[in-house]
Parts: C-alpha cells; sequence; structure tokens
C-alpha cells in the first residue's frame, strides 16, 4: 500500500516535468526513499536561457551533476563552457567506464546507458598551463571588471574608470599590465602632473594604491593572462560532427587568484552580451555557461559590478545564451540575481552550524510548497548523486518539488592526465591562433619612449633616390584573406580603429565595445 502511494505522488511530480519539446533528462523522482524509473525529471530545452543554479557541500555530487547536462548539451549541439577548477572534468573527452554501481544507477533512473566520449577544447588563463591559452587586453576587459580583481573600492574603481578614460582620450591601448602600469606612473611623476590634475578629482594617493595593486597581480600571474592574442568570444560557440564543444577552462594555474578567473568569465559574457544579435524565443540555448565556484564572483564586489552581474543576467537571455550558477549555498547568490535563475538543482546541504541552519531555513523558503516532503530533512538527507529539483515548465510555471536520483555521466568521471591534455590542446585548430604571446606597440613603449623616432637628416645631405616601382603582379589566391585572418593582424586592425575612433566606446561592464 506505501509503496503504491509513493508511486503515485512520483507519478503526479513526474506529470509537471512532461514536455511537448525536446528536453534535457536529469533523473528520476523519488519518494520515501523509492525512486519510479519511470517517472522523470528534466528540463526543457526551451527554458536553458533562463539560466540555473546547481547548489550542495562537497562531494555530494554538483560537479557529475554538471558533467551530464554539459554531456547532454553537447549532444543536442549546444556548445557549453566549464570551468574546471580540479581538473576532474577532462575525462568528458574519453568513454566512462561500465561497471555495477553505473548499471544500477542507469536502471534506477531509466537510462539507456552508453559509454560515450565529446569534443573537448582544453583552455587555460595566460600561457602558464599546457592548454590553449585565453588572454584578454586591459583596454578590452575595462575598468569596472578590472577594479573586482583588484580588490578596489568605490572610490578607487572611479579613479581607475578616469585613468582608462584617459588612455582611451589619447589613444594608449592599454594591452597588459606593464601599459597600465606605465600610463598610472607618468600620471604620478612630475611630468604627469598636469595630466593628472586634468582628469579631475584623481588624487596620487588613490592613483598610488591602484599601483600597488596591480603590482600584486602581476605577482599573483595576472600579467601572464592580459595581453594579446585576445580571445574571440565566437570560438566558444562552434560545433564537431553535430556536436556541441565543450570548453573545459582549466583553472590550476589560477586557484591562488581566483577573483582573476570568476571575473574572467563575466568578462566573456559581457563580450557575447556586445557582440550577439537578439534570439527571441528558441527551441534550445546558442551556448549554456557554467560559473562553478560562484560565490567568488559577489565576494567584495562593488555596487556598480553587481548591478551590472544582475542587468547582465537579465538580458542575456534574449541573445540564446543560458548561465548555470554553481555554488555550495543559494544564499552566495545575491536575491537579485537568485530571482532570475529558473532551473533549481540543490544537492545535499549540512547544517552543523548556527549560520548552517539559517542558510537551510532560507533556501526552503524559496522552494514552491509540497506536500510530498519534509523540505528541511530532504534537503540534508540526500545520498549523493540526489537533488532536490525545480524548473521551469514549457509555459513558464514552476514544476513541482522533485526528491531527484540524477543520471550518471556517459563520459569518463575521471581525470585523463596532463600529457593527455597537452596532446589534445596542441592538436586543436585554436593553438596555432592564440598559441603565442604577441607583444606590440602599445601604451608602455609609447610612454617610455622605447620607440624611438629616426634621426633627422643633415640639411645637406642629398635627398635619398626614389624608391623602384614595384613589379606588379597578381597576388596569390587566399592571400589577402590568410593575412587578414591571422589573429595578430586583427588585434592590430581593432586597436587601429579604437586609435581612429579616438575616445573607446565601452559597454555594460565597461568593456570595448568592438566596432
Amino acid at each position: 500500500m506505501e509503496n503504491t502511494a509513493a508511486r503515485t505522488a512520483a507519478q503526479e511530480i513526474a506529470a509537471g516535468y512532461a514536455t511537448e519539446g525536446a528536453a534535457l533528462e536529469l533523473g528520476c523522482v523519488l519518494v520515501d526513499g523509492a525512486p519510479d524509473s519511470a517517472a522523470r525529471v528534466r528540463i526543457p530545452f526551451a527554458t536553458l536561457n533562463r539560466h540555473g543554479l546547481v547548489a550542495g557541500a562537497t562531494g555530494t555530487g554538483k560537479t557529475k551533476t554538471l558533467q551530464g547536462i554539459a554531456e547532454q548539451l553537447s549532444a543536442a549541439g549546444v556548445p557549453v563552457l566549464l570551468s574546471d577548477i580540479k581538473g576532474d572534468l577532462s575525462g568528458m573527452a574519453r568513454p566512462g567506464e561500465g561497471g555495477p554501481k553505473i548499471e544500477a544507477r542507469a536502471a534506477e533512473t531509466g537510462d539507456d546507458w552508453t559509454p560515450t566520449a565529446y569534443p573537448v577544447e582544453f583552455m587555460s588563463l595566460g600561457g602558464g598551463s599546457t592548454a590553449v591559452p585565453i588572454r584578454a587586453t586591459l583596454t578590452q576587459f575595462g575598468p569596472i571588471l578590472l577594479s573586482k580583481v583588484l580588490d578596489l573600492n568605490d572610490t578607487q574603481e572611479s579613479t581607475l574608470g578616469l585613468i582608462f578614460h584617459w588612455a582611451d582620450q589619447r589613444g594608449l591601448p592599454l594591452l597588459d599590465t606593464k601599459d597600465l602600469r606605465a600610463v598610472i606612473q607618468h600620471l604620478t611623476s612630475d611630468e604627469g602632473k598636469a595630466d593628472l590634475k586634468g582628469i579631475g578629482g584623481v588624487s596620487s594617493a588613490t592613483a598610488g594604491v591602484i599601483l600597488r595593486a596591480l603590482v600584486n597581480l602581476e605577482a599573483q600571474g595576472g600579467d601572464d593572462f592580459f595581453g594579446e592574442p585576445e580571445f574571440d568570444p565566437a570560438d566558444l560557440m562552434r560545433q564537431v560532427d553535430g556536436k556541441g564543444v565543450v570548453t573545459l577552462l582549466e583553472l590550476s594555474d589560477q586557484q591562488a587568484n581566483p577573483r582573476l578567473w570568476s571575473t574572467f568569465l563575466m568578462w566573456l559574457l559581457a563580450e557575447l552580451f556586445e557582440e550577439l544579435p537578439e534570439a527571441g524565443d528558441l527551441d534550445k540555448p546558442k551556448l549554456v555557461f557554467f560559473l562553478d565556484e560562484a560565490h567568488l564572483l559577489f565576494d567584495g564586489a562593488s555596487k556598480a559590478f553587481l548591478e551590472r552581474i544582475e542587468q547582465t543576467v537579465k538580458l542575456i537571455r534574449s541573445k540564446g545564451v543560458g548561465v548555470f550558477f554553481c555554488t555550495q549555498l543559494p544564499t552566495d547568490i545575491p536575491n537579485e540575481v537568485l530571482s532570475q535563475l529558473g532551473a533549481r538543482i540543490q544537492h545535499a546541504l549540512r547544517a552543523f552550524t548556527p549560520e548552517d541552519q539559517s542558510a537551510l531555513s532560507k533556501t526552503v523558503r524559496t522552494y514552491p510548497k509540497t506536500a510530498v516532503y519534509d523540505m528541511e530533512n530532504a534537503l540534508t538527507s540526500l545520498g549523493i548523486g540526489e537533488a532536490i529539483v525545480t524548473v521551469l515548465s514549457e509555459r513558464g510555471a514552476p514544476t513541482p518539488v522533485a526528491w531527484a536520483r540524477m543520471r550518471a555521466p556517459r563520459s569518463l568521471m575521471a581525470a585523463i592526465g596532463a600529457d593527455a591534455v597537452t596532446e589534445a590542446a596542441k592538436a586543436s585548430p585554436l593553438f596555432g591562433k592564440y598559441g603565442e604571446t604577441v607583444d606590440r606597440e602599445s601604451a608602455y613603449e609609447k610612454l617610455t619612449a622605447k620607440i624611438a623616432a629616426p634621426a633627422p637628416a643633415p640639411a645637406d645631405a642629398p635627398p635619398p633616390p626614389p624608391a623602384p616601382e614595384p613589379e606588379r603582379r597578381r597576388e596569390e589566391p587566399g592571400m589577402v584573406a590568410e593575412v587578414l585572418g591571422s589573429p595578430v593582424v586583427k588585434s592590430f586592425l581593432r586597436s587601429a580603429a579604437s586609435a581612429l575612433g579616438r575616445e573607446i566606446t565601452r559597454g555594460l561592464f565597461g568593456t570595448r565595445r568592438r566596432r
């Protein structure tokens, strides 16, 4: 009798997850500890651009949930970006390994589990890793995001914005950290006092604080990330044999500077927001971001930064991009952002301290009412690979709360080793595009006069002979396209266009808008 009642309750919950269009399978419903393989929990692909939250304590299965979701997105042709902090998602490039536990999980969740590999692009911040390096110029990154990385207060952030504005007006490209350091040193020197005064309200003491923060960033490896060739976010949106490419952003070398990589992911979102056209309602998203350790994005953030995150999350869904925030506690996410997240996948919470208990109580109040589960007990009793789920249905309404046993990933649930990552990265077409650092003339060279002007010719010197007229010949087919396609040339042309416009136009996060 009890089993019949539990099955009936599971089927009623699953009815709320029924879809007419394609959907991403999460797992099956559990009631009273009994899984019902026919009671499926799923997210419609059409609502994935309404964003989501994956939360839970360490060791509860969050990473495997992310892996399983990313696999299904890739199989549906949707590219994915995952921050691989611990390096254990690299196994997505290899088929999974079966076994009794996998077979049991597949039977419980009604999954026809098949070992599958997915197209993976291994990338890292800067060139300190064997993966394909991602870089951004400071001019493109902008003052608001850089202020978050440097941990500046509101006054210092405002000052940095004025310094960027001064450099933008004078056509001084800020490509790497030594460029910004040179600009600040110039403005605080005797020669630059007039320029500093002309900016308006900038004290040399505040500029000095920013300079020290910048030097600390360089000591932590930030100088390896900022520079050229600059990453083009369009390279995230690729397919291989109909599958969406899974970009794994390796962060093992940047764990000492979590502000940098968490803010970098926001920069990528800002870039996509500026570049992508309006998409309207789509059957599936164009791209899905997973922002792991999301609390690092909000810790100590300025009001301006928080406002822009909220605005980006609200607006980028219309560009066909979905964002999933991953963290331990839902309370790590500001309410203004949390209210924008349509899908909630909550793994087990721990309530060992009064603060934990308070967070648990707040989390319970954010879920729809349910007569099936005692939510406080459920959230602290979830097993590994189980989660409390509610998502948006196809009509945009919250689904019933489901205690779900999650499907097992089909790719390898382990790291594949550094040598395999290196081999895959060097075989990538992006390695030739981003593999080598470029250091061209920018603010540093201009302000330190390292590029000397040619000496004037003596007055009585004869004029130089005219240069011979170049032999006219037809360009080889594709030569011009090949040159213009070079990342170095593209980067130069972007900066040249900005210099011609004198003052750079900046977008939502203060990032430079491409022309």
